[in-house]
């Protein structure tokens, strides 16, 4: 949805969960506990994580390697919850994340969990998307079996998404909330393009854009 919504209006597009799974990712690479907030924080400031804002082509890369196939693998998302709790981390990719959208010539559609309560406060637009528990899963089970993934996988994967969701929404730094002036979307009944005309429209109502 933020890539469609970003490629119709000509604007920049930030994908930030990418970013906390390529320095998950790294961790592991690089044999870092990630359950030791200490190691995590003191390793953080080491690999070069680069995030292309081409909403035709968005790309991600460790230390000039692209890291795009392997961070959504099993392990990095098993992972990332507990990487991303950590305020060292959050502090150097928030820091990144502004880099990006300073750079954005017409404007960014930056998605990710704390983005209008704490990386971008003044935002023009901020959404806050949800959906029902059982409309996710089913989501996501489509996408899976798309790919040929097995049943018992989709199970583990649908109860994981669960577990991280509860834990972004309880950590203490930068918790998943939604800021006081987001607009709520609720997307359960909604299709892909139903979602991204709103989103759309809500943008040019607010910054005065227009699609391209």
């Amino acid at each position: 949805m933020s890539r469609a919504v970003a490629a119709r209006l000509g604007l920049s597009f930030l994908d930030t969960g990418a970013m906390y799974r390529a320095m998950t990712w790294w961790m592991l690479a690089n044999e870092v506990d990630v359950e030791d907030a200490e190691a995590v924080a003191i390793a953080c400031g080491k690999p070069v994580i680069v995030s292309g804002t081409d909403a035709a082509g968005p790309t991600i890369t460790v230390d000039g390697q692209d890291v795009s196939g392997p961070i959504r693998g099993p392990e990095v998302t098993g992972k990332v919850s507990a990487v991303a709790a950590v305020p060292a981390v959050r502090a150097r990719l928030v820091e990144l994340q502004r880099g990006c959208a300073s750079h954005a010539e017409r404007g960014i559609v930056a998605e990710g969990r704390d983005m209008g309560s704490v990386v971008f406060p003044d935002a023009t637009v901020k959404v806050f998307l949800t959906a029902s528990g059982r409309a996710r899963a089913e989501r996501r089970a489509a996408e899976l079996r798309a790919k040929g993934v097995d049943e018992a996988t989709i199970t583990a994967m649908a109860a994981d998404l669960a577990r991280r969701d509860a834990a972004d929404s309880s950590r203490e730094t930068a918790p998943l909330t939604q800021a006081a002036d987001a607009v709520l979307v609720d997307t359960s009944e909604l299709t892909l393009d139903q979602v991204i005309d709103a989103i759309t429209a809500l943008v040019e109502e607010k910054a005065g854009l227009t699609a391209a």
